[in-house]
């Protein structure tokens, strides 16, 4: 069983600390065994002050963490910029030190600077809160620091925003390691949307719609039942008895981003979840998920997530779930710009 080692520090942010035991801990297997066992330590096994008004009792000392597959860094200390010491005090040092070489990396928020002070995230890229991405990206210039993006997966080392992005970045991990299908069933359990694409807008004004407002959420859930066959933009529209233009805007203000980049995302994760879960061809999976051809199913795909249907695949039917993080980026979300095809 893979574990998830989740490290409490002083200061320790409460809902954060709360993430990934609620996410991997929900993880179930298709005979509802649980796929991953979630410890959490402190540096001495005792009390631990949060950001609250209130400590925390964990069982564990930081001899836990080299028993980690992952290990997961909660944001800790001050909410803002701080002195490099304060992201990387000796104790830490030492719990870094008795990490495994295979052994998955994980930030959540501003812990990326304890991550970039120990020199794990050298020549990588990464993100953090988008409030300090222009300071990490001061203090350490060696790091790629990406601030417009909720997540980044640079294999056996992962970071993400603030507060709900890591909430993504754990279930990101998820479909990496066991599938659409796993990661379905743990969003169904915590009542909380499946995915989040890595490229997305790591901070995005959405307006909240007046009582009388119409939405688009009708709309989005008709487009997901007919993702086999061509949608345009104007029958979206007219199933909304919208404008083109009203319908347009209220789209990008309510879900963050174009009906056509959100379509795209909608037939890629269905083609994910077909090709891992049944054995229909290539060519059926692109007609089902609305790409039309093998050759268009297979350039969104590498576009997407890096490789083509048939190592996609390959990938899921003859691995066993990975108990290390370490891996390629191919199935990761990576930051890139948002795409407008449909």
């Amino acid at each position: 069983m893979h574990r998830v080692v989740v490290l409490a520090l002083e200061g320790v942010y409460p809902f954060e600390l709360s993430i990934p035991t609620r996410i991997f801990a929900s993880a179930r297997s298709a005979a509802g065994e649980p796929l991953c066992e979630v410890l959490t330590c402190g540096i001495d096994g005792g009390p631990v002050r949060t950001s609250a008004d209130f400590s925390i009792t964990v069982d564990h000392g930081a001899e836990l963490v080299g028993t980690a597959d992952t290990l997961i860094i909660p944001p800790f200390g001050r909410s803002g910029p701080a002195d490099e010491t304060d992201w990387y005090p000796p104790p830490l040092a030492v719990v870094f030190s008795r990490l495994r070489p295979e052994t998955r990396i994980v930030s959540i928020c501003t812990a990326s600077y304890a991550l970039a002070a120990a020199g794990l995230l050298d020549g990588r890229p990464a993100t953090t809160h988008w409030q300090e991405a222009d300071h990490l990206q001061r203090l350490h210039p060696e790091i790629k620091v990406d601030p417009d993006v909720p997540f980044v997966d640079d294999g056996d080392v992962l970071t993400s925003a603030g507060v709900a992005a890591g909430i993504d970045l754990c279930m990101h991990i998820i479909r990496r390691d066991h599938g659409s299908e796993v990661a379905n069933g743990v969003a169904r359990r915590c009542v909380i949307p499946p995915w989040r694409e890595g490229g997305q807008a790591q901070f995005i004004e959405r307006p909240i719609p007046g009582p009388s407002a119409a939405t688009t959420s009708a709309t989005r859930d008709w487009a997901l039942r007919h993702l086999h066959r061509p949608i345009p933009l104007t029958e979206l529209a007219a199933h909304a008895r919208m404008s083109v233009r009203t319908f347009s805007r209220r789209f990008r203000d309510e879900v963050g981003m174009p009906p056509g980049q959100w379509l795209t995302q909608q037939r890629v994760e269905l083609a994910r979840r077909l090709l891992e879960t049944t054995d229909l061809p290539v060519d059926r999976i692109a007609a089902e998920s609305g790409f039309g051809t093998a050759a268009s199913l297979r350039q969104h795909l590498v576009a997407t997530i890096g490789v083509p249907p048939s190592a996609y695949r390959h990938t899921f039917r003859t691995a066993e779930p990975r108990r290390s993080g370490a891996g390629p980026r191919a199935f990761g979300a990576r930051p890139a710009e948002a795409r407008e095809t449909v």
